[in-house]
């Protein structure tokens, strides 16, 4: 479980903390020589600490507020320094600046400002070593400063690094999901194939092994019209209800080769649009006299649903009863050109 702290809490303890050393630089404004240098050193590092934790609602903080905070981080400690000596600010909280650079450095690594964070860090350090001497990076908690700001980049990498992995994760869980649905849709489209396969072909086969297998021309001819219909069961789905399987089973006993492709192209129409469609087709097959009758679903995007063409043979219909020829025979002459809309008016040649 991800528990999400909201992000006027996390801001409002951030401001918090940074507040609490303008409070000390307050508390030692006495220790300079000018007030004025120390007095600008906090407005730059209070306006600063404003832009970092309001602008923006997005998680990286914007390059020119990172550069606001470097220039702050090098303009702060020589204005407060410049105000008096090491031994004046000893056992005072006048050398405030030092952890306030540093929180706001850490404030800048945790909003994935990692470079501007570090160059801000290291000039805080050059200039305490320059005006304390290698002793005043821990007499006035500079160490300390550097080694929070390392902490946050790594606990910023390593939560960025958390999060894509919660989002690979939930993106695998919804894949998985989907997988298994679309496993369960394949499963419960055969099983409802097969059943409908079985109850079609049931009558025939025990007709078939009350003859011993001795079927008459009219049989072995019933036989591929059966064949015929389950494969438009499996390849014409949903262009299929029972008016357009009767025209079908009556154009086949009149010799036309009749192919059903549905390749998903109806599948988002409503049951009313549907319908209208299928009898529209079965209109189509019953009305038309040819030798090779192919309906197929377009695409969805278009305003068609289904197109029906009809085809004569110059050679007289001699061609297998139930094959499935295209359109693209050369021998062929077109007798029927429809469209069917999905909604409107059909446009038929």
């Amino acid at each position: 479980m991800i528990v999400s702290v909201p992000r006027l809490l996390i801001i409002s303890l951030a401001a918090i903390f940074s507040a609490y050393h303008l409070v000390l630089a307050v508390v030692s404004i006495d220790v300079p020589h000018q007030k004025a240098p120390y007095i600008a050193a906090m407005v730059l590092y209070g306006l600063a600490t404003l832009l970092s934790l309001l602008l923006s609602r997005t998680q990286r903080m914007p390059t020119w507020v990172a550069a606001f905070n470097v220039a702050v981080a090098v303009v702060v400690p020589l204005l407060v320094t410049s105000q008096f000596d090491q031994a004046e600010a000893k056992g005072t909280y006048a050398a405030w600046h030092t952890a306030a650079i540093g929180t706001l450095m850490v404030i800048t690594s945790t909003r994935r400002r990692h470079t501007f964070a570090w160059i801000g860090t290291a000039a805080l350090v050059v200039q305490t070593v320059a005006w304390a001497g290698p002793g005043g990076l821990v007499a006035y908690g500079v160490i300390g400063s550097v080694g929070w700001v390392a902490v946050s980049q790594a606990l910023s990498l390593s939560l960025a690094k958390a999060g894509r992995d919660t989002r690979q994760y939930a993106l695998a869980e919804r894949e998985a999901v989907e997988w298994r649905a679309a496993q369960e849709a394949h499963v419960s489209e055969r099983q409802f194939r097969l059943g409908q396969t079985s109850r079609m072909s049931l009558p025939m086969l025990r007709q078939i092994v009350a003859v011993g297998g001795e079927l008459t021309d009219s049989q072995r001819l019933e036989c591929l019209y059966l064949e015929g219909a389950i494969r438009d069961e499996i390849r014409g789905r949903k262009l299929l209800n029972d008016r357009v399987r009767e025209q079908i089973m009556i154009a086949r006993r009149n010799g036309t080769i009749v192919t059903l492709l549905d390749e998903g192209g109806i599948d988002d129409l409503s049951d009313a649009d549907l319908e209208r469609v299928l009898n529209r087709l079965a209109d189509a097959i019953r009305d038309t006299k040819t030798g090779k009758l192919i309906a197929r679903t377009v695409p969805e995007g278009s305003d068609i649903a289904v197109t029906v063409v009809g085809l004569s043979s110059f050679d007289e219909g001699h061609s297998s009863a139930l094959g499935s020829q295209g359109i693209d025979d050369e021998e062929d002459r077109v007798d029927l050109w429809l469209e069917i809309p999905r909604t409107g008016v059909t446009v038929s040649a």
